[in-house]
């Protein structure tokens, strides 16, 4: 999974503000508990030694994500007095957090973003045309480009087509052409396809042949996934869980290789940072539930990064402080150009959760 999403965060200069808060709306009067929740957060940001302008940005943030219905959450960032990025959360945090440090805590965002599929989503329906006078029955089609599972909360712009079911064959092929064109621009791994069962076959039977092979059916009417939320939200939740991204499967099935012929991968703590210590990794692998068995230092650079202050001090670096393991983790890998691929530890056990593949070998130390 590529990190260019998290690019902005790191542009800014520091220290961050960064909260991450359920502000799910599947309860009862939602914006008086995000209030309670941001006011008990708010405080504590103050306490850690934030700015009133930030925690003002903040403050006008948290919440404003009300067109996005049921169970959801945000992380929020800001720094001197302005928010830097925004993204909204599939599943809302096991616990409302706010801290206010020199890196910011971009991990449990990123592993949120995993497996970041690609994917198209089409329902097509016979029309509700109760009243309409006899007139001749017609078809409706909706189809949207994503990338799971974040798209399921910050769904992209859903497509609207309608036929005279009588010249579906002829309209079919109409979409199958726009259809084609969606999925060529988002690299879409996979076509689930809802509804109509006739509708939904001459549909696929007009899509080209390379694509007939990313096509999955799945059962019900593609209707329920409530305002703010991605189409067909259930059908790809069923279909997509557990999956990886063909590229992230790729990398997992190199890394595997690799460590095999002991080439390039590496795996546990020490060595998955001295790598990032070079830029010399270009894929972390990360056990999910994330556990990291112990914090990290870092520097003002996103190589500084190192087990201890000593190790920091030898490279020649003469600012650095102790930080949670995923600050600085993620920051070298958004630094240094490097991707994510979350797993569970049932897929693939890795030593201390992590490894490394690697983008050469090198019997080099650490550079400064």
């Amino acid at each position: 999974m590529k990190l260019s999403f998290l690019e902005p965060l790191y542009a800014a200069p520091g220290p961050y503000a960064c909260v991450y808060v359920d502000t799910s709306r599947d309860i009862d009067d939602p914006d008086k508990a995000i209030e309670v929740r941001w006011r008990h957060m708010g405080e504590d940001l103050i306490a850690q030694g934030a700015d009133e302008a930030t925690v003002a940005a903040l403050a006008a943030a948290v919440g404003d994500d009300c067109e996005v219905s049921g169970r959801h959450g945000q992380a929020i960032f800001a720094s001197h007095g302005r928010v830097v990025l925004e993204e909204e959360l599939p599943q809302p945090p096991v616990r409302d957090s706010a801290r206010f440090a020199v890196l910011p805590d971009a991990m449990p965002l990123a592993v949120q973003h995993a497996p970041d599929i690609p994917y198209a989503a089409v329902v097509v329906h016979r029309a509700d045309q109760r009243g309409a006078g006899g007139e001749d029955p017609e078809l409706e089609v909706d189809f949207q480009a994503g990338r799971w599972p974040v798209s399921s909360v910050a769904p992209g712009p859903c497509h609207h087509r309608r036929s005279l079911a009588e010249d579906w064959p002829h309209g079919a092929d109409e979409v199958a052409g726009e259809l084609q064109c969606l999925v060529d621009r988002s690299g879409a791994e996979v076509i689930v396809l809802c509804g109509d069962a006739w509708a939904r076959g001459v549909l696929a039977h007009h899509l080209p042949r390379r694509l007939s092979s990313r096509v999955v059916a799945v059962a019900g009417d593609g209707h329920g996934g409530g305002e703010g939320r991605a189409l067909l939200e259930d059908g790809l939740n069923d279909w997509l869980h557990g999956a990886m991204s063909v590229r992230d499967q790729a990398r997992v099935e190199t890394f595997v290789a690799q460590r095999a012929r002991r080439e390039r991968a590496v795996e546990g703590m020490p060595a998955v940072v001295a790598t990032l210590q070079r830029g010399q990794a270009c894929t972390l692998l990360l056990n999910t539930p994330v556990r990291f068995p112990c914090p990290l230092w870092a520097g003002p650079e996103p190589t500084h990064i190192a087990l201890s202050a000593a190790d920091l001090d030898s490279f020649g670096v003469r600012e650095f402080q102790t930080v949670p393991a995923g600050t600085a983790l993620i920051r070298a890998l958004v630094g240094t150009a490097a991707e994510l691929v979350a797993l569970p530890r049932t897929g693939l056990r890795l030593e201390d959760g992590m490894g490394a593949l690697l983008r050469y070998t090198d019997v080099r130390g650490p550079q400064q």
